[in-house]
């Protein structure tokens, strides 16, 4: 395959290869074609930030308001969880715009035997405040309204720091709360022993831990670009993708607004990222759930089993976009897949 020629030529610094290859790619890739053209288009833009060390300022100029995946998964073990609390204190480390807990504060709203007071503890840092346009505190007006319109005792607190500055003092945690922790597509941000001595990413995982959470959620990409070398770090983003944009192109309309956005602002920066960037700079560090697991289970963490209710709630929704979408559960966790290419693990741990 051409691109991953290219990419070959870039990793071994044959420019002059490299700058022809990449002159035959432009006229056969395009942000408005197939799938395959569209992620190619991409995959190029990533290399020629490679080459000219400027992957960093295009995942960084970007704006992707990071619509969440997460909402039904999330939200169903969260309420199984804390069905009998009166005091229950959710922790979302990716609260982005807020929309995945509607669901929950509407649900409990209606509780038989009356609704429990709720705390929200929503983690923002400078890349999830620009882009959804301001700053954590826009996300809490809205569930504040939104509870209050359901009559619900709701207090939200916003903790705008990176989640590598994060510490016990910033989440609140006085006792007699029922405690729910969401990792949702954010801890492949944090920096690994392979990035930082100081390994943020399983020292976050520790400290949630202390707090004796009731249940934590983990939904992830079930790709494997963390510690990889750049070709098979190119291939596997190459497969991986390749699965996303087909099955976009099945469930969304090409003139679909929110479509291109996603694609040429959340899909776009995070190939780039991938691709373009290294050490520090990358920050889309894709991990397997095998080795999320070891990272939970070295933190003190054991599963929290699996509801059937997860699992009929989330693939009658799947059935409403294409037969090619599947749900399967495999090891205590929940892998959505397009065809035969996993695309997501959600597992929940206590």
């Amino acid at each position: 395959m051409l691109v991953i020629a290219c990419a070959k030529s870039v990793a071994e610094n044959d420019t002059i290869t490299a700058n022809w290859l990449m002159s035959e790619l432009r006229p056969m890739v395009s942000v408005s074609g197939e799938p395959a053209h569209r992620l190619g288009a991409y995959m190029l833009e990533g290399l020629v930030a490679r080459l000219s060390s400027s992957g960093s300022s295009i995942y960084n100029a970007l704006k992707c308001k990071q619509p969440s995946g997460n909402e039904l998964f999330s939200y169903v073990f969260t309420l199984r969880t804390t069905k009998n609390e009166s005091r229950i204190h959710i922790i979302d480390f990716q609260i982005a715009q807020g929309s995945q807990w509607v669901t929950l504060i509407q649900a409990l709203a209606s509780r038989p035997g009356g609704p429990p007071s709720l705390r929200f503890t929503g983690v923002d840092d400078f890349t999830s405040a620009y882009a959804r346009g301001g700053e954590v505190n826009i996300v809490g007006q809205r569930l504040t309204k939104l509870a209050q319109s359901c009559i619900i005792p709701f207090e939200f607190h916003g903790v705008s720091v990176s989640c590598s500055e994060i510490e016990t003092k910033h989440l609140g945690c006085p006792p007699g709360e029922s405690l729910a922790v969401n990792f949702a597509f954010m801890l492949h941000h944090m920096p690994d022993e392979s990035v930082n001595p100081q390994n943020h990413r399983d020292r976050l995982l520790r400290l949630v831990k202390s707090l004796s959470p009731k249940v934590v959620t983990l939904v992830e990409q079930e790709s494997n670009v963390n510690t990889a070398p750049f070709i098979h770090r190119f291939e596997e983003t190459l497969n991986y993708y390749t699965a996303i944009f087909e099955s976009i192109d099945v469930t969304l309309p090409r003139n679909d607004q929110q479509r291109i956005n996603v694609e040429q602002h959340c899909l776009a920066r995070d190939i780039v990222n991938i691709i373009a960037c290294e050490g520090s700079e990358r920050v889309e560090r894709h991990e397997v759930l095998g080795k999320w697991r070891s990272r939970f289970t070295k933190a003190g963490f054991t599963p929290y089993p699996l509801s059937s209710l997860v699992n009929s709630t989330i693939k009658s929704l799947l059935e409403n976009y294409s037969s090619k979408y599947r749900l399967e559960e495999r090891d205590g966790a929940l892998f959505l897949g397009w065809m035969n290419h996993d695309l997501v693990a959600s597992c929940a741990w206590k």
